[in-house]
């Protein structure tokens, strides 16, 4: 029997979807428009063009780009050519850029019009690109007159391409930072992609009727799995910006009329605090969603004021379950107000003891799941993958509670990682470059509350004896090396670190006193 018959691939669903609602619109971004068929059309030229060009079954491809129509074809695309999407955090610098660039071995990069420069730049320190391509943004623009653009790799026929795809190849390798400096690849299967984008439509309540506005960046899974993959399989509307600000967002929610919008808490903050909130016919949004940190309850109340007619949902999860693996429904966000939720209808999840144990109600262990949402393992890396499987669970390396009803309360990472602004940051790699410092004898990186970014880098530092250091210091030195979002937003400067007799720091300790003192200083 021919295999494509009972195959399911993110490909198949896309012309599954658009063989029953072809003239209903699929993709607004800017001044483009497609419908189901035309989009379902432009994935099929693209295909042929790049493999026209080379691009072959199992080609890790990498992007490097804001949110637009062309990012969203180009994802469906690769599908349909069965090769691997490395979507890259345009926030990156470009030695970090290249380093994913070379471990992911890809030969072929897409970047948009205000990357070209960073692209370019990472791309030729030792990598093993050879094809650059032109992606073009939101807002109407021309390639430069060196590089192939995207309108040329549509010339091709709309035919649908035929490799021999099965629904366990990989779809996607997503770099997700740890503990470690340098970030891991995880890879997701067609499969896997699809059984969570089941979880989501199901726990989200995510319809066809549906006018989804997806502002938040495309590299990240969170937006492209849990949300745009979603309405493409249920045939919803999408609406796609790549400028994720209170006055792009609001008007583009007014206009066309969205009903669903997800946003960490820090962008829902923004929004209300923008002036033309009030003025703004939000009157159609009804389902609102937000994830990578928890609501604060007082933004909780401030949304069901001011926005009554929207439910809110909490998903929580990470890149390696594709991402969602719990949810907090609209029901229970002020009663379990801070939790991340229950399992979803394709994850089973536990918190269990160093044993492998599962917790009493209140006690705290780690996260495990089992779903066949998850990743296959980390590309390249069998330690860190044998390691996050041990025990016939995977290890979240995220710390909680749960209760007595079965939620689950995240209380600290394992991993130590900050969640800034919906962006994950690595303390040990932002430490790693304070140590550069001269005059910095030990630091010790945390994430500590904050109104707009929910969690704050914050840099705890020790000086050398006979050395002065300060804040603007410590600041403009990581902005020159690193990322913005990974830079320090506040720096301490303390005469220790707090430790257990055996030396290891004790960066809980420190986080529960300067949590007290930041609460102090906003009273």
């Amino acid at each position: 029997m021919d295999a494509s018959i009972t195959r399911q691939t993110l490909g198949d669903l896309l012309r599954r979807t658009a063989g029953r609602v072809p003239d209903k619109p699929a993709i607004v971004c800017g001044e483009v428009s497609w419908t189901f068929r035309e989009f379902d059309t432009v994935v099929n030229r693209l295909a042929n063009g790049l493999a026209a060009r080379g691009v072959a079954l199992g080609d890790r491809v990498a992007i490097l780009s804001r949110n637009s129509h062309a990012f969203a074809a180009l994802r469906f695309a690769l599908a349909r050519l069965g090769a691997v999407l490395v979507p890259i955090n345009f926030m990156l610098n470009a030695d970090e850029v290249a380093y994913i660039l070379r471990h992911a071995g890809a030969q072929t990069l897409f970047v948009g019009p205000d990357m070209l420069t960073l692209g370019r730049e990472a791309a030729s320190r030792d990598t093993r690109v050879t094809r650059t391509y032109w992606l073009p943004g939101e807002d109407p623009a021309a390639p430069p007159a060196d590089m192939t653009g995207f309108e040329q790799l549509l010339s091709a026929d709309a035919s649908e391409p035929a490799p021999a795809l099965d629904s366990r190849m990989p779809a996607q390798i997503i770099y997700t930072s740890g503990t470690e400096s340098l970030p891991k690849g995880a890879i997701l299967t067609h499969e896997a992609v699809c059984w969570e984008y089941v979880s989501c439509v199901i726990e989200g309540e995510i319809s066809a009727t549906d006018t989804l506005l997806h502002a938040l960046p495309l590299y990240h899974c969170a937006q492209l799995d849990v949300f745009l993959g979603p309405a493409i399989y249920v045939g919803a509307s999408s609406v796609i910006t790549g400028k994720p600000t209170p006055d792009s967002i609001l008007p583009l929610l007014a206009r066309h009329r969205i009903n669903s919008f997800f946003a960490p808490p820090s962008i829902w903050i923004a929004l209300m605090r923008a002036p033309a909130f009030d003025t703004t016919d939000l009157s159609a949004l009804r389902k609102g969603y937000y994830g990578a940190s928890i609501m604060p309850v007082e933004v909780l109340k401030e949304i069901a004021r001011r926005l009554p007619q929207v439910r809110l949902w909490n998903f929580y999860g990470q890149t390696e379950i594709a991402p969602l693996a719990t949810v907090l429904k609209p029901e229970d966000q002020i009663r379990k107000a801070g939790s991340a939720g229950r399992p979803v209808l394709n994850v089973e999840t536990r918190v269990v003891d160093s044993d492998m144990q599962p917790v009493r109600p209140g006690e705290i262990g780690e996260i495990v799941h089992r779903s066949p949402q998850l990743l296959t393992g980390y590309f390249n890396d069998p330690e860190r993958t044998a390691a996050a499987f041990e025990g016939g669970w995977f290890h979240s390396g995220d710390l909680a509670t749960i209760d007595d009803e079965g939620y689950i309360t995240v209380v600290d990472r394992k991993k130590d990682m900050i969640k800034t602004g919906g962006e994950n940051v690595a303390s040990r790699e932002v430490e790693e470059m304070v140590y550069r410092i001269d005059g910095v004898s030990e630091v010790a990186v945390v994430g500590l509350p904050d109104p707009y970014w929910i969690e704050a880098v914050t840099a705890v530092i020790v000086a050398k004896a006979g050395h002065e250091l300060t804040e603007p210091q410590v600041i403009a030195f990581c902005k020159e090396r690193m990322a913005h979002f990974k830079v320090p937003k506040r720096v301490i400067l303390v005469d220790s670190l707090p430790k257990n007799p055996s030396g290891k720091l004790l960066k809980r300790e420190l986080r529960t006193r300067f949590e007290q003192e930041v609460k102090r200083g906003a009273s």
